[in-house]
């Protein structure tokens, strides 16, 4: 069993940044695709990001929308996965949800085994 918490969501201006943390429980962290997800109000939880592999070599994926502005990133002694937004625009204002999973397509929801409970990130224009 896999728990997730995430923290660093917040209010924030156009152009301003945030770092999102996710720590998980368990014993086998370096073994798990880790990604981020979003959802605006209205819409669809959507795919933002994931870093996926194992202890040795992990990849990274992103989404258009955020690639040059956004980096995902682990550290496996903390068994924390991070979110680094920078640039940050209105558009990117939503609940953002950090999921876990041993396999799967890694920017679809329905490949996650685990999630945690979301942090709210609002970018005022």
């Amino acid at each position: 069993q896999v728990q997730l918490v995430e923290s660093g969501g917040g209010l924030v201006q156009t152009g301003g940044s945030l770092r999102l943390s996710c720590a998980a429980s368990g014993r086998t962290f370096s073994r798990l695709n880790m990604g981020w997800f979003r959802q605006a109000p209205g819409k669809e939880r959507e795919f933002v990001a994931a870093n996926v592999g194992t202890w040795t070599s992990y990849s990274t994926y992103y989404t258009d929308s955020v690639k040059g502005r956004f980096t995902i990133s682990r550290d496996n002694t903390k068994k924390t996965v991070y979110l680094q937004m920078n640039s940050l625009k209105p558009e990117d204002t939503a609940v953002y949800y950090c999921a876990a999973s041993y396999s799967g397509s890694y920017d679809r929801t329905n490949s996650y085994e685990y999630w945690g409970q979301g942090t709210q990130v609002t970018v005022s224009s």
